[in-house]
């Protein structure tokens, strides 16, 4: 029947359209239930109408009722017919497409972080467009199709499903709502009229891809039929204003509906023919070949009418009529025909095709009392549904119905004839509990048809020796059997008071155990053994997918008319999700394994989730009991975890690997209890933090791990060293790891420090003995790890990391003492490093002469190898160094900073105060006022380094001493590694940024000047490396070129050197201007811009090119800084 609000009423006062306001509200069954939400929940799919209260204005009233800015309500609704298509076409275009979306979406993520949303947009867009065109060049859709049309069509299937994808991301952004109303409408119109055709299409393209063709358009009408339900049931528009009052007097209006009549009548075309054209076109040449193939176009047709008119008990058909005495007559009648074809046709696709052998009745009378039992069933089904079971007559035929049938069917399975009462009163007695309600009745049909049940398997299975799954058919049937008696049993179960719930409960548990280890035999011993017939697949994966989905679904109906507990549904919940793991891993304990393991990690999820009741929250007792059993149920499913890493890697994971990966699960399965139970303990955030990192480092290091500590099993021993790999590969020595113990310690201590601040900033002790702790862990890790061979320096690089672990921790919490005695550190630092520097080369150089390891060389090759070796130790030690005094540097810089914010802070309110003191000043003066106090907080390098003294004036000098020494060393291994790379100079200077204003070394450098040592560097190497470039060039080029004067050597270097010349002034300039920040002559930096011109088009040195592309740049930025300047400075006048 038709919704509430599309019933005229019989007599009604006239209300115009344009005061109407409708809103939606669920109903069940035609009847109405007005609830306060605008939108229908996606599960009952309900449509009504309703009407404002106030009718002041009817004109004002529309306009409010078009448009209310709010967020998308339906995109739980797009996502089911979105989400998929995505990934699939992801897995079309394969990597060049990931990498090209990914890129386009982080930098629309950060443009939309930085409030350019009109930016963020545009980016979206772009990346999808990249995408699509990536794909075009990345997949292979001619050669899988072999047809250009095919591949053509494809193509476009695809761009159609990417711009529905952009349409819906466009609806996510706020500003086009307020902005552009009106196409928000229409792209929300457009997104619902298009999706079912695109979604449908690409589900059942994935779909043959993985199963086949053969039964290519029922997928596609089962998929139809699911989307047409999804978005062509009406739906009110997102973007309608909210109503808080009901009208029930007049119709809605079709503008508020997403879909006016000509897209619902498209949508209805498409699920009745689409699914027949296509399977005419890819069958034609066969589908006249046999009674079962005319039989399919029937089928495919009438099966999508049926579920359309179905449909219209929801409204489907309201663009057709909103008379429901038209609809109803519509829907019965067409229904009786549909429904008689659709059995005839389903009894000569299915029941004598491929149930045949069951059926014990001779022909003609077989095919009479299967349509009978057919037919009567269906019609039966469908009167009820429709609620034409209403009246005592109507009761009573339709129980005389269901005697007929199952006495019918009976027969046609062979059931004797003398036992034949039996099945009719079960007949009986099922139509009694639907026209009565009488539960005695529905549990004395289970019992009957729980004696029909077993009769049948034992009729025709109990004699047949067979094995299949690895148990017997005998065993199955008992399975078999207990699985459809408890079936049977729990709707009755379910019916009873709430007090018995708890039998309910215990029926669907053990169903769905039942259902689990049927499954995971049939799964995982997926061979049947019957007279050599092996390797046979007896159960399909997307059986394992439709019970699963269908039991979470019952399960959820269940738990929301409160017919089961929140015990009951955690269980069914894990039982039924953890038969998904087979489909992936192919153990015959997975099931079971990954059972367990959700039964712990899940309580905190679906047990306490109530969280606005104060018994919904645990206990600390209660938390430690959860955590302890998730660690123990990872421990019990290792070996699950072992093969799903090897099934991941492709090789058996290493025990630092698993133990890792065991760590982590299992701090990962205790993030709910510490998010929702514990997030305002500290202790156990901490906690989680170590010990999800500690997991981490494991899979990240792989550390060696005695035997026992990964509680090696029959199984992961077995996998370790396979025949084949000793066979292939031998027994290969692994290299040993111990020194990453020391890595994960040092790491694992840092963690802890940061997480416990307290401690370590008022404890000194703790402080010392952290440092010292992390210094020799650190350095006994470097010197195991890469300078082995030179024993003696171990002392040194193990000195070396204590002081620098020592200065780090006191510059960040400082001691009485410690300001006297880290400048002496640092001193030491910077000693041991030329010395540890040479004393490397002379004993490497020993050690590779002293052991003979150079006896059969030649000179040449002696002197060569060691010095490779000697360079490539010196080259890591550079390496280290630079690393320290960088982090010194940056130790130093954020300290600085620290302090005067903290100094700028005490002025600031100290400027407050005195002015608070006085009179108020006129309102006038206080943008003035306010600018000068930003000015001011602005300048504190000014006044910092007078007030320093008393808080360590050694600080700025050891940060500078620090700052270069890194660049020079970053210098040196540029050129070691890379020969002294162009690009790297724009990497390094930066470093150049961690200068402070000091009194001894750069007095006169302050915060306004902090860019011009980068600047300033970056102009000066590109100089000298130029210059070092024409006189290597002209030197290796000709030796004698200093006695050849006017020849091409020194036409080379002095058109060169000119045109190095010519770049100087936009250099100059700009670094004067970066230095000074003066206001100078506009014309200045324009009238130096062309000058870098023919040192880009004529060098012959690519410094020099570089050279004068930063001239140009530098011009153009110093005349855009100083023409913003002018612009602020008028602003502020």
């Amino acid at each position: 029947m038709m919704p509430p609000e599309l019933q005229p009423r019989s007599f009604r006062p006239y209300i115009p359209s344009s005061i109407s306001s409708p809103a939606f509200s669920s109903f069940s069954n035609g009847s109405p239930s007005f609830s306060p939400s605008q939108n229908p929940s996606p599960s009952t799919g309900s449509f009504s109408g309703g009407s404002s209260s106030s009718f002041a204005s009817s004109r004002s009233i529309k306009g409010s009722s078009r448009f209310s800015p709010t967020a998308f309500a339906h995109n739980a609704r797009i996502a089911i017919a979105l989400v998929p298509c995505a990934a699939f076409l992801l897995d079309l275009g394969g990597g060049p497409v990931v990498a090209t979306l990914t890129l386009g979406l982080m930098v629309a993520y950060i443009l939309d972080s930085l409030s350019f949303k009109s930016g963020s947009f545009f980016g979206v867009w772009f990346s999808l467009i990249a995408a699509q065109i990536a794909f075009f060049f990345s997949s292979s859709l001619i050669t899988t199709f072999n047809s250009v049309p095919l591949a053509l069509l494809a193509a476009f299937l695809c761009a159609e499903t990417n711009f529905l994808i952009g349409v819906w991301a466009s609806l996510q952004f706020k500003w086009i709502q307020l902005e552009n109303p009106s196409i928000v409408l229409a792209l929300e119109r457009l997104l619902f009229a298009c999706v079912p055709f695109a979604a449908s299409s690409l589900f059942t393209w994935a779909t043959v891809s993985a199963v086949g063709m053969h039964n290519a358009a029922y997928y596609l009408m089962a998929f139809n039929c699911v989307f047409y339900w999804l978005y062509s049931i009406p739906r009110l528009s997102s973007f309608k204003a909210k109503q808080e009052l009901k009208y029930h007097g007049g119709e809605i209006p079709d503008e508020n509906l997403i879909l006016g009549p000509l897209e619902s009548c498209v949508h209805t075309l498409n699920l009745l023919f689409f699914p027949l054209l296509f399977h005419i076109a890819s069958h034609y040449s066969v589908m006249f070949s046999s009674a079962a193939s005319v039989s399919d176009l029937f089928l495919l047709f009438f099966i999508p009418f049926l579920f359309q008119l179905y449909a219209s008990t929801r409204g489907a058909l309201w663009w057709v009529s909103k008379n429901p005495q038209q609809v109803q007559s519509i829907r019965v009648v067409n229904g009786a025909v549909a429904l008689v074809v659709v059995v005839i046709c389903l009894e000569i696709r299915v029941i004598f095709h491929s149930f045949g052998r069951y059926i014990q009745v001779p022909p003609p009378f077989n095919y009479l009392l299967v349509t009978i039992t057919m037919l009567g069933g269906a019609a039966g089904a469908g009167a009820y549904s429709l609620g034409e079971v209403s009246d005592d007559f109507s009761s009573i035929a339709f129980t005389a119905l269901a005697v007929v049938v199952s006495a019918a069917g009976a027969i046609v399975v062979g059931f004797p004839i003398m036992f034949l009462p039996l099945p009719a009163v079960a007949g009986f007695y099922f139509a009694r509990f639907f026209t009565r309600k009488s539960l005695p009745s529905y549990f004395a049909f289970v019992v009957l048809g729980s004696l029909m049940v077993a009769w049948f398997v034992m009729h025709n299975f109990w004699d047949l020796n067979i094995w299949m799954a690895g148990m017997s058919l005998k065993s199955f049937c008992k399975l078999l059997v207990a699985s459809v008696v408890v079936a049977l049993s729990v709707p009755g179960l379910a019916l009873l008071p709430p007090k018995l719930h708890f039998l309910t409960e215990v029926g669907l548990i053990s169903h769905a155990l039942l259902l689990c280890y049927i499954e995971n035999r049939f799964f995982s011993y997926s061979s049947i053994y019957y007279y050599g017939f092996e390797d046979e697949v007896m159960y399909p994966s997307y059986m394992v997918i439709l019970t699963t989905f269908v039991g979470l679904a019952m399960v959820r109906r269940l738990s929301a008319d409160h017919r089961i507990g929140p015990k009951a549904v955690w269980i069914l919940t894990c039982l039924y999700s953890a038969k998904l793991v087979m489909l992936v891993i192919t153990s015959k304990s997975v099931v079971w394994m990954s059972t367990i393991l959700l039964l712990a990690i899940s309580p905190p999820l679906l047990l306490y989730k109530d969280r606005s009741r104060t018994a919904s929250k645990m206990k600390p007792w209660q938390g430690y009991a959860h955590a302890g059993v998730v660690a123990l149920s990872v421990w019990f499913c290792r070996e699950t975890i072992f093969e799903a890493l090897r099934w991941w890697n492709g090789r058996p994971p290493s025990d630092g690997l698993l133990l890792g990966f065991c760590i982590v699960l299992t701090g990962l399965a205790c993030v709910p209890i510490v998010a929702l139970h514990f997030s305002h303990v500290m202790p156990a955030k901490r906690s989680l933090v170590l010990v999800v990192a500690t997991g981490l480092l494991f899979i990240l290091m792989q550390p060696p791990i005695p035997v026992s500590w990964t509680y090696r099993s029959d199984l992961i021993r077995a996998a370790r060293q396979s025949a084949d790999d000793i066979s292939i590969y031998g027994f290969v020595a692994s290299k040993p790891t111990w020194p990453s113990w020391l890595l994960i310690a040092a790491i694992l201590l840092t963690l802890a420090a940061v997480t416990s601040l307290r401690s370590m900033k008022y404890i000194v002790e703790l402080r010392t003995f952290y440092s010292i702790a992390m210094g020799i862990a650190l350095g006994v890790y470097i010197s195991a790890e890469f300078f082995l061979q030179a024993a003696v320096l171990h002392a040194l690089i193990v000195i070396t990391m204590v002081c620098t672990s020592v200065f780090v921790v006191f510059t960040h919490f400082p001691s009485a003492s410690s300001t006297k005695l880290l400048p002496w550190v640092f001193a030491l630092l910077v000693a041991l490093f030329p010395v540890t520097y040479l004393l490397e080369g002379q004993v490497r150089i020993k050690s590779i002469l002293g052991d003979g390891l150079a006896g059969d060389m030649g000179e040449e090759d002696k002197k060569l190898t060691t010095l490779l070796a000697v360079e490539g130790a010196r080259t890591s030690l550079l390496g280290l160094y630079a690393a320290i005094f960088m982090l010194i540097a940056l130790e130093i810089k954020y300290e600085l900073a620290s302090l005067m914010r903290e100094k700028a802070v005490e002025r600031g309110s100290g400027i407050r105060h005195s002015r608070s003191s006085q009179s108020s000043s006129s309102s006038s003066a206080f943008p003035r006022m306010r600018f000068m106090q930003h000015r001011l907080a602005s300048n504190v390098p000014a006044f910092t380094i007078k007030r320093m003294a008393a808080d360590g004036a050694w600080m700025p000098a050891v940060g500078n001493v620090a700052t270069i020494m890194c660049f020079a060393i970053c210098l040196i291994l540029n050129v070691n590694l890379t020969g002294g790379s162009n690009r790297a100079i724009f990497f390094l200077a930066p470093i150049l940024l961690l200068l402070n204003q000091d009194s001894d070394f750069v007095a006169g450098f302050g915060d306004k000047q902090r860019y011009f040592p980068v600047t300033l560097v970056i102009s000066g190497y590109l100089v000298l490396t130029a210059l070092y470039s024409i006189w290597e060039d002209v030197w290796h080029g000709n030796s004698g070129w200093g006695l050849q004067i006017g020849g091409p050597d020194w036409f080379f270097a002095v058109k060169n050197v000119a045109l190095l010349i010519l770049t100087f002034p936009s250099h100059i300039l700009f670094n004067r201007y970066v230095w000074s920040y003066t206001k100078q002559a506009d014309s200045m930096p324009l009238l130096a811009l062309p000058l870098n011109l023919p040192s880009i088009l004529i060098t012959d040195v690519r410094k020099i090119q570089i050279l004068g592309l930063l001239g140009i740049v530098y011009s153009l930025a110093q005349y855009l800084i100083s023409r913003q300047q002018y612009i602020s400075g008028l602003k502020y006048i």
